[in-house]
């Protein structure tokens, strides 16, 4: 007779050999606060959990949201974050350009750094660079200790960036702007053709005097 034991533990290497689908975005728990309400019965406890999620490319997002217990806070907060999502420019896996973003008491500076550099960052702020597509990067966080505030303001300032595509510096908008205006000036300048003008009659042979 089997041993029943052994079937158990064969249903078992069945689900861990059951093929996982893999995840869309990587969520990353920042922090979570035990946070308390004055009712008439006393204090009500409940639980903030603040979440970023991301999907290490090119979108990012960031959600706070309160629960019963952690559990509930952390799923409110994924849901929150991924309804709030932004995609970031990426130029050699860095940003396009310098961004400096004040949100509520917090001021966040973020600027571009060569291959090779590193994640320079600290807390809130290479934890949400971290479930980016970003490789190199120098950050500094500055006047607000906050990190619901430090991680809306990085977030606001990833959203913020403009691609090098769509800088108005760029050689290509200049060369479209300069052709634009070369074929204005030609139509302007072109000569309006005029209707040909119809033939005249032939003048009359003067007679000869005597």
């Amino acid at each position: 007779m089997a041993d029943p034991r052994n079937n158990s533990r064969g249903n078992n290497n069945r689900r861990d050999q059951a093929p996982q689908e893999p995840k869309q975005f990587e969520e990353l728990v920042i922090n979570i606060d035990r946070v308390s309400r004055v009712v008439k019965g006393g204090r009500r406890f409940r639980f903030k959990a603040l979440v970023v999620v991301g999907d290490r490319k090119a979108k990012v997002g960031v959600g706070v949201a309160k629960g019963a217990d952690v559990q509930a806070a952390v799923a409110k907060a994924t849901d929150v974050a991924k309804k709030n999502m932004v995609t970031i420019p990426l130029i050699n896996e860095t940003i396009p350009h310098d961004v400096e973003i004040k949100f509520s008491g917090a001021r966040v500076l973020l600027k571009p750094a060569a291959p090779g550099t590193g994640i320079i960052a600290g807390g809130v702020v290479r934890s949400i660079i971290g479930v980016t597509g970003i490789r190199n990067l120098l950050s500094k966080s500055l006047n607000s200790t906050n990190k619901v505030n430090i991680a809306y303001a990085t977030v606001e300032a990833l959203g913020s960036l403009v691609g090098r595509e769509d800088w108005l510096t760029t050689p290509k908008k200049k060369a479209v702007k300069a052709t634009a205006e070369v074929s204005e000036e030609v139509a302007v300048e072109a000569p309006v053709e005029k209707p040909a003008a119809k033939a005249k009659p032939a003048a009359k042979a003067v007679k000869e005097t005597k």
